[in-house]
């Protein structure tokens, strides 16, 4: 079980960029580490099961998140690319995807956000994601957030599977946001919809959210 992270908020221009390549090197190649030290002998065994803990962000980009989220969407690339070879070796590869995890780990990041420095970003950029996006964020961890326990429940359900599945989702409100993308192929729908959620509609989110 891989489950080593951490995270990035903020706008992209006042992330260091020694910043970005440490959290690659958690998020994305933490993980390539353990998979090329563990994957030899499950295929010389012809048996095993690596189960990853992704994130919703590996599937769809969220506004502020967008090297977390490319960490992620390297993570479930890795993956997806390597599960056909491993198949042929009978060891399964499990993605398990949640949404927001109520945990020390996201207290922490969004701590760090309201006291950090964004003079290196304009005005008008700052004021989105300090008065929109953590306070938007503070109610999507409210309404829809789950507990370690709760993840711990799904992966458990996801190691003890007969056929595990390849894909776990644990939170079913992430389900339409999915469904959204895949239904356009162009992006189009799901990138207008969440402009409009951030910027025209705001607080109708909030407030179906609370």
């Amino acid at each position: 079980v891989s489950n080593a992270g951490v995270g990035m908020a903020g706008p992209l221009e006042c992330q260091s960029l020694a910043a970005m390549q440490s959290l690659m090197d958690t998020n994305f190649f933490g993980l390539v580490r353990l998979v090329k030290e563990v994957l030899p002998d499950m295929k010389r065994r012809r048996g095993g099961h690596i189960v990853v803990i992704s994130s919703i962000m590996g599937l769809q980009g969220i506004v502020f998140n967008d090297i977390y989220s490319a960490s992620k969407f390297a993570v479930e690339g890795f993956c997806e690319s390597l599960v056909v070879q491993a198949l042929r070796f009978n060891v399964a590869i499990s993605l398990v995807e949640p949404g927001p995890v109520m945990t020390e780990f996201e207290t922490k990041l969004y701590e760090e956000a309201e006291r950090a420095d964004y003079s290196r970003t304009d005005p008008e950029t700052a004021e989105i994601f300090t008065k929109l996006y953590l306070r938007n964020s503070r109610d999507v961890f409210t309404s829809l957030g789950q507990t370690p326990e709760d993840i711990a429940e799904h992966t458990l359900r996801v190691i003890e599977a007969a056929r595990p599945p390849f894909r776990h989702q644990t939170n079913v409100a992430y389900s339409p946001m999915a469904a959204l993308k895949h239904a356009d192929p162009s992006g189009a729908l799901i990138t207008d919809a969440f402009y409009k959620l951030v910027f025209k509609y705001d607080a109708v989110l909030r407030f179906g959210l609370r």
